[in-house]
């Protein structure tokens, strides 16, 4: 594995998050890759995307996003929703802002990182996250898989920075098509720069290998273009 670690970082508002930290081997500099966390928490497997991306030269970056409602290390089981509701639910965009700000400030400030080539992964909860981070943050390119509650930032997609790629599962009950379609329009009105792939044959989360919804067909295909988006962006 790359060389693995946590850190700890201070947003705004006085608490104190900690980030899974996986690093590529060699000197850098490298570009950097935020990966945001699903709603169960900086899971194994959402590490293990962090591990992935070192692999491909990327320093990348985890924050353990219920940090202001959960203990360090939090995770839970995919089957056991009734856990992570409350964390879910208090999460707030003035707090998401904070912790991303506080993400990437800590990427600039390390000398083997690409200060102008960081982007960022986010799955469900964090698809969100992701466009809230193309929002607020100079990134230099996004990836949102099946992002939900998306409805909260419609009005702000017009102020995205960085090139976007919307990965959904074609098959996802939670995620309906006028929710997609409402993304999507909203980037095209503001004229913006995105990929929209919608894999007709995969569910919510298929990109888990930890779900009943994985696939690893569609994983393996939306990995594939996400890499080739990063690539494009980032190195």
């Amino acid at each position: 594995m790359p060389g693995q670690n946590y850190i700890t970082v201070s947003p705004t508002d006085g608490t104190t998050m900690d980030v899974y930290v996986a690093i590529p081997k060699g000197n850098g500099p490298f570009p950097a890759i935020m990966v945001f966390q699903e709603a169960f928490g900086v899971t194994s497997h959402i590490r293990s995307i962090a591990d992935r991306l070192a692999l491909q030269g990327y320093v990348a970056v985890a924050p353990e996003l219920f940090h202001r409602t959960a203990p360090p290390g939090f995770e839970a089981s995919y089957t056991d929703f009734a856990a992570v509701t409350p964390h879910y639910t208090a999460i707030t965009n003035e707090g998401l802002e904070a912790d991303l700000k506080a993400t990437f400030s800590w990427l600039q400030q390390q000398t083997n990182v690409l200060k102008n080539k960081i982007g960022c992964i986010g799955f469900c909860l964090g698809g969100r996250v992701s466009l809230v981070a193309n929002i607020v943050l100079p990134l230099a390119a996004s990836v949102s898989y099946y992002a939900g509650g998306t409805q909260s930032i419609l009005n702000r997609l017009a102020e995205i920075q960085a090139p976007q790629l919307l990965v959904w599962g074609g098959l996802d009950k939670h995620i309906l098509q006028e929710h997609i379609d409402a993304v999507v329009n909203e980037l095209k009105l503001a004229n913006k720069e995105f990929i929209n792939l919608n894999i007709s044959y995969a569910d919510h989360g298929f990109n888990c290998d930890d779900k009943a919804s994985y696939n690893p067909k569609a994983a393996k295909e939306a990995w594939a273009i996400a890499m080739a988006f990063f690539e494009n962006s980032l190195k």
